[in-house]
């Protein structure tokens, strides 16, 4: 009994990332997300709340397994970027539903309150010891990490795609993605490369005054 209510809760979890990822908070449906998990429409209500508790719920378990998919390395902060730039690449429904978040719920949950005080303070940490450059503060650097990051999912006018993937979006080959990867994680790099500034002159000797 256990494993089939495990297997119900993990169906509707599925079909409701479907839902809110096309319409959002407002536009998603209990019933077709219900139909779409071949669930009981009450049994959604008694696992997970109202529609707002499951959209929370959703964007959780994406939060959570985009940790564990990509680890943040304040050491390696291209890299970081050219995982989260696969992440995206990999489920382009991932970025419509933070989007709708952002819209529909910007107040941050406590995963990622958490999340970013814990970035923060370690890129904070690479920056005193001369890992990173500490021209920009921590947070102004992790912003724009993520920016770049995700730039080619969020800015409008971008390159266009070469073909249609499984989620009916937009794809592009593997020589355009390999592209666009590469200029992100050089952005990046560019970005948090220490910056040497040169050492002062010595003053000329009498010698060489003309």
């Amino acid at each position: 009994m256990a494993r089939d209510s495990q297997a119900t809760k993990a169906r509707i979890l599925a079909a409701a990332f479907d839902e809110f990822a096309e319409y959002g908070i407002a536009g998603a449906r209990v019933d077709r997300i219900a139909d779409a998990a071949e669930a009981n429409k009450r049994m959604i209500y008694v696992y997970y709340g109202n529609k707002e508790q499951l959209f929370d719920q959703v964007i959780q378990q994406a939060l959570e397994q985009g940790a564990e998919s990509v680890p943040f390395d304040a050491e390696d902060l291209p890299g970081y970027a050219g995982a989260i730039f696969d992440h995206l690449t990999a489920d382009p429904r991932l970025m419509r539903l933070v989007m709708w978040k952002r819209l529909e719920r910007p107040e941050p949950t406590s995963l990622e309150a958490a999340s970013y005080e814990r970035k923060t303070a370690a890129l904070a940490a690479a920056q005193r010891d001369g890992r990173v450059d500490p021209t920009h503060g921590p947070a102004d650097l992790l912003m724009l990490v993520l920016a770049l990051a995700q730039a080619w999912f969020t800015t409008a006018g971008g390159a266009p795609a070469d073909s249609a993937d499984s989620t009916g979006g937009s794809a592009w080959s593997e020589h355009l993605r390999e592209g666009h990867r590469a200029a992100v994680v050089d952005a990046v790099a560019r970005l948090v490369a220490v910056r040497h500034r040169p050492e002062p002159a010595a003053p000329a000797s009498h010698a060489e005054v003309h």
